[in-house]
């Protein structure tokens, strides 16, 4: 069982019940909803549920956007997201998603469900479309550690590998740093530390060296490390990059009579590369390195997003990563203390 943090984003409870209602009723998904009961039970009615059909867990706060993560968690005892991840560490439920307050949610899986041993920090998993390769790109660390250290953005490489092989199913997954170039030279001293240790055959991954910005899409590697700060605006740049691009070929669409008629005739085709770089396809991102599940959904997640994301929680949790994702810090602890003694 997922448990879903119902009051979370944007467009809850709306978008939330009516995608862990579709989760089971389309692909059989057990959810609980966290919120106000009466709220939740509201939009139940609303959507011809059955009394029986959800679970609902009632939690009487919700952590809002712009609460300090840590600080709202701790005094929060019984808010939807906190609720969420007291289910997880008790054992109720198999993880969480919540497309609440990001920081509430990383502060929630550190403090409730705690570091896997070895994990210097966990980073979040996120999604990038590419050209080849398995269609997407795995990307560490998304946004939760600003500042790091090459050890730090080693595992967060090794983490993202596990997970790109084991739940997205590339076979050999490739992995890169990003860096400002090619060459060996190029980057910082944190790209340059955390590329000399990946390259390693000890690190017991594919590394493919450093990944420029026109590489971040090619398909050329699977799973892309960074730090949080430049992962993040790498992710919100691409995000912006694709809705102005969509924006700019509907205008010409919209501006010929011609282009609209072809535009008709392509209309399967247009969906399919819609769908390809749409965040809603693929719901949420993975919190790595955290002793259980959880699921960051973007903050305007519709119910598509929701049910997508519930789906990712499943998948994740039912592959029991624990060992691997433990194994694998371990790995990259492993590299630096060769690095030390030598």
């Amino acid at each position: 069982m997922i448990a879903l943090d119902a009051m979370g984003g944007d467009l809850a409870p709306a978008a939330t019940v009516e995608g862990a209602l579709r989760a089971h009723r389309e692909r059989g998904h057990q959810v609980v909803l966290v919120g106000d009961e009466a709220r939740l039970r509201g939009e139940l009615r609303r959507l011809g549920a059955g009394e029986s059909e959800l679970r609902v867990h009632h939690a009487s706060e919700v952590v809002e956007m712009g609460e300090h993560p840590g600080q709202a968690l701790r005094r929060k005892k019984d808010s939807s997201i906190r609720v969420c991840f007291d289910l997880c560490k008790s054992g109720e439920a198999a993880g969480m998603v919540s497309a609440g307050n990001s920081g509430a949610v990383l502060a929630g899986g550190l403090f409730v469900l705690g570091r896997l041993e070895h994990v210097d920090r966990p980073c979040i998993g996120g999604s990038l479309p590419t050209l080849g390769g398995s269609g997407r790109a795995v990307l560490v660390d998304m946004g939760a550690n600003v500042e790091c250290t090459p050890l730090q953005v080693v595992q967060f490489a090794l983490m993202g590998e596990v997970y790109a092989r084991r739940v997205l199913g590339v076979l050999r997954p490739k992995v890169g740093v990003v860096a400002n170039g090619e060459e060996e030279g190029k980057g910082t001293e944190l790209t340059r530390a955390a590329a000399a240790a990946l390259s390693k055959p000890e690190s017991g991954v594919e590394f493919k060296g450093y990944v420029e910005g026109k590489d971040v899409f090619s398909g050329d590697f699977d799973v892309i490390a960074t730090d949080g700060f430049t992962g993040n605006v790498l992710l919100k740049t691409a995000e912006g990059a694709v809705w102005a691009f969509g924006q700019l070929l509907k205008r010409q669409i919209q501006a010929s009579r011609v282009a609209t008629a072809g535009a008709l005739l392509m209309k399967s085709q247009l969906e399919q590369v819609k769908k390809r770089v749409d965040y809603e396809e693929v719901g949420g991102a993975p919190l790595l390195g955290v002793s259980g599940v959880a699921m960051i959904a973007h903050g305007r997640s519709t119910h598509r997003a929701i049910l997508n994301a519930l789906s990712g929680a499943e998948a994740f949790a039912q592959q029991h990563l624990q060992d691997d994702l433990s194994a694998a810090a371990r790995r990259g602890e492993e590299l630096f203390a060769q690095r030390a003694a030598s």
